[in-house]
């Protein structure tokens, strides 16, 4: 006869290794991951920007606004304060810089030329609100045919295929979000090695600092080595 205390011993297994594999995920990289992070959601559900959870290839993991990942878009309310300035977000940031600065900023006085927002304004936006003040703003540039934005009264190229200033501000801005959100660091330390992927379509070969995914991964190994 089979002992009732082999028995329990192996339900118990049983229930821990199912419970283990609910909570965790092998995941397309190595080590365990949440399942949720490629929890598949229905094609009619998708917007039209989007690029879905179960997209990701082996090794790689979609960072989805659904889930926690989303903290790592630029879209993220994760505040931080860099140089003396507070503001919601990445984009809130990315996206002020397309203003003026001020009423001696000759974007300002230019003709013909309406702004919606404040500078101010938009440091304080997050999501899409930020991301339409950003194509708002966009749509002023192209009216006065300038390629440029400022910060802290410095013109810097907006769209460079180089890593310049402009990259470079977008970088330490992400560090500053980073440093001042605990849970950013503890999400992207959780990715381990897994290829991060954009939850949203991009243009071709966009400039560096479009690349998100890349500078995010760029940081994670930083932190993983302890630097």
């Amino acid at each position: 006869m089979i002992s009732r205390r082999i028995v329990t011993a192996t339900c118990h297994a049983v229930l821990l290794i199912g419970a283990t594999a609910v909570a965790q995920h092998a995941g397309p990289g190595t080590g365990p991951y949440p399942a949720h992070w490629w929890t598949p959601v229905p094609e009619d559900q998708k917007a039209v920007w989007e690029i879905l959870p179960q997209a990701a290839r082996s090794g790689e993991v979609i960072l989805s606004k659904r889930n926690e990942l989303g903290i790592l878009s630029n879209f993220a309310a994760a505040p931080f304060t860099f140089r003396g300035q507070r503001y919601a977000s990445v984009e809130g940031f990315w996206q002020m810089m397309l203003y003026p600065e001020g009423s001696h900023d000759s974007r300002a006085q230019a003709r013909g030329v309406t702004w919606a927002h404040t500078r101010g304004e938009v440091a304080q936006m997050t999501a899409f609100a930020a991301k339409d003040a950003g194509t708002l703003a966009e749509e002023n540039m192209q009216k006065m045919g300038i390629g440029w934005v400022t910060f802290e009264g410095r013109r810097m190229p907006y769209r460079s295929r180089q890593a310049g200033e402009h990259y470079r501000l977008i970088v330490a801005a992400m560090r500053a979000k980073l440093k001042q959100n605990p849970q950013v660091r503890q999400i992207l330390l959780r990715t381990g090695d897994l290829i991060l992927r954009p939850d949203h379509f991009e243009e071709p070969d966009p400039p560096p600092e479009w690349q998100y995914c890349k500078i995010w991964m760029e940081i994670r190994k930083e932190l993983q080595r302890g630097k």
